[in-house]
């Protein structure tokens, strides 16, 4: 591939200065009863990792910073959040390291009613007395600057395609992070769906990266095939989910363009490499039924791509090459032309030389995808000992300790672990009894004793009381005796138990009859077997 395939970016979230040296001296002193004079430099420093995080570090070369520069970052957890802005492998994105403070309530809400961030998308301001948004948004801006990064750098040369991969995939883990641990997004950038959309998007250009390394390094064209069948698949699926958002002033309008070009680009090449497998297994029928898909395919990717015009107003930050449209032009119009060589080439051997009968396209064994790049999670991204040693130590290490920070997680955590497990037994526990009261008809009976009780007639409409028990109970009522009544059920239980025992003696006696009449009865033979 001559060219570089472009790559798509996510928008980056804004927002404006915040000094919040005056409500971290109030909190220091009411909430700690510390001198706040003395953590002038704490302060100071925090105030400045929040503007390094709204100004942020570029992603091209000129946003470069020299190894081992650091710089705090962002706002996390509790009320602070150090990162260290590094240079790694010549990437250039930060690292956050949550450090967090015990804060009343006040004092929470005295630094929390101050963050404003605009959406990356829609460019709407969000006000928000919660850390968290603060924390997501952070979150938000490192995968934005991760992609940046991997739409900008070089892929011409071995390393430039590793941080390209791993950036993408780092994007995708920071993404899915924000999925998996904040669950109500006040703006649209941080909306599950969009955030579902992005992290597919990730993972596909991760997958699309894969296999440009695969066709340099000249792997098995089995191997390949597989690898562009899966950024295909990948693609396409983004391809159904961001139609959800056009027309909604959401995504940018030539996201969807791009994504459909390298959706066919990428069954072409899918089919391509298949082919070339299969040729050299002797099965050159399905080589050149392949070819002939591949090569629709690219002719469509083609037309697609000369189609396709980019531009981008001043007023938004750009999330593609400016050149992307030159680029998918010619890398389609090279892979189209590859592919009409192949399959006139291999119609001509198959004419003059194998004479295979061709196989219809149903009938072709599909494609196997490999598995889709896994996303690098930030637990992993700052696990990294070399990370850890660049970020730097807390900035309010003096005022709370970092076990206490520790301590205080771990307990946190574990106290919710438990009340969820026990609010899940009641409620499993609550559904079983319900169940069973509703199986055994105690609700309706507690109505019906319910109705007696107050001297009620028993009949609600809906249940229907025997004219007896209706008797026993107003015989009750009124404090007349039942002992005739039952004086009457034993006569009529001894009458009974009479009857039973003449009525078992009759049995007895007609079985013996019957018993004596079968044996005294005389014995007829067959004549036939005398």
């Amino acid at each position: 591939m001559a060219h570089q395939s472009p790559l798509i970016s996510i928008p980056r979230k804004t927002t404006t200065d915040i000094d919040w040296t005056g409500p971290l001296r109030t909190i220091i002193a009411q909430s700690y009863g510390e001198d706040p004079n003395a953590y002038t430099e704490e302060c100071s420093v925090l105030t400045r990792c929040r503007q390094d995080a709204v100004r942020g570090a570029g992603s091209d070369q000129t946003g470069k910073l020299p190894p081992l520069t650091t710089s705090k970052l962002t706002v996390q957890g509790g009320i602070c959040c150090t990162s260290t802005l590094v240079n790694l492998s010549c990437l250039n994105f930060g690292f956050p390291r949550s450090r967090s403070l015990s804060l009343g309530m006040s004092a929470y809400d005295l630094v929390t009613e101050l963050i404003v961030r605009n959406d990356a998308f829609t460019t709407k301001p969000t006000t928000q007395t919660s850390l968290a948004f603060e924390k997501a948004s952070i979150i938000h801006l490192l995968s934005a600057v991760l992609s940046q990064l991997a739409a900008s750098g070089s892929r011409a040369d071995p390393e430039g395609v590793k941080r390209a991969y791993f950036s993408t995939r780092a994007s995708s883990g920071m993404l899915t992070y924000i999925n998996e641990n904040f669950l109500h997004a006040p703006s649209t950038d941080l909306s599950r769906e969009v955030v579902h959309l992005l992290i597919g998007l990730m993972s596909a250009q991760s997958s699309e990266i894969f296999t440009e390394k695969l066709v340099e390094e000249k792997k098995a064209a089995s191997l390949v095939a597989r690898a562009a069948n899966q950024a295909a698949a990948q693609y396409n699926t983004v391809v159904d989910e961001i139609k959800e958002f056009q027309g909604k002033g959401i995504v940018d309008k030539h996201w969807l363009s791009i994504i459909q070009i390298k959706a066919k680009f990428f069954i072409s090449v899918a089919q391509y490499y298949r082919s070339i497998s299969d040729g050299a297994a002797g099965k050159h029928g399905a080589a050149l039924v392949r070819l002939k898909l591949a090569d629709t395919a690219a002719q469509e990717a083609q037309r697609l791509a000369h189609t396709f015009t980019y531009t981008f107003t001043a007023a938004s930050a750009p999330t593609l090459p400016s050149d992307s449209a030159t680029s998918l032009q010619e890398i389609t119009k090279a892979h189209a032309t590859l592919c009409a060589e192949a399959k006139t080439q291999a119609q001509k051997d198959n004419d003059l030389i194998y004479h295979e009968i061709l196989p219809s396209e149903a009938s072709l064994p599909q494609i196997d995808k490999l598995p889709a790049a896994a996303p690098i999670t930030i637990q992993e991204i700052f696990g990294n000992p070399d990370v850890s040693k660049l970020i730097g130590p807390d900035i309010f290490g003096r005022l709370v300790p970092l076990a206490v920070h520790e301590s205080a997680s771990v307990y946190s955590e574990e106290k919710a672990k438990v009340v969820r497990q026990e609010v899940e037994r009641c409620d499993l526990n609550q559904v079983e009894i319900q169940t069973g009261l509703e199986h055994l008809g105690f609700p309706r009976l507690t109505k019906i004793w319910a109705n007696l009780a107050e001297d009620d007639d028993g009949s609600d409409g809906n249940v229907e009381i025997s004219g007896v028990l209706a008797r026993l109970a107003e015989e009750v009522r009124s404090g007349g005796s039942l002992d005739h009544l039952v004086g009457s059920l034993d006569a009529h239980r001894q009458q009974c138990e009479r009857d039973l025992r003449e009525l078992n003696a009759s049995l007895d006696n007609e079985n013996r009859e019957c018993e004596r009449a079968r044996v005294s009865a005389p014995v007829i033979k067959d004549s036939a077997n005398v």
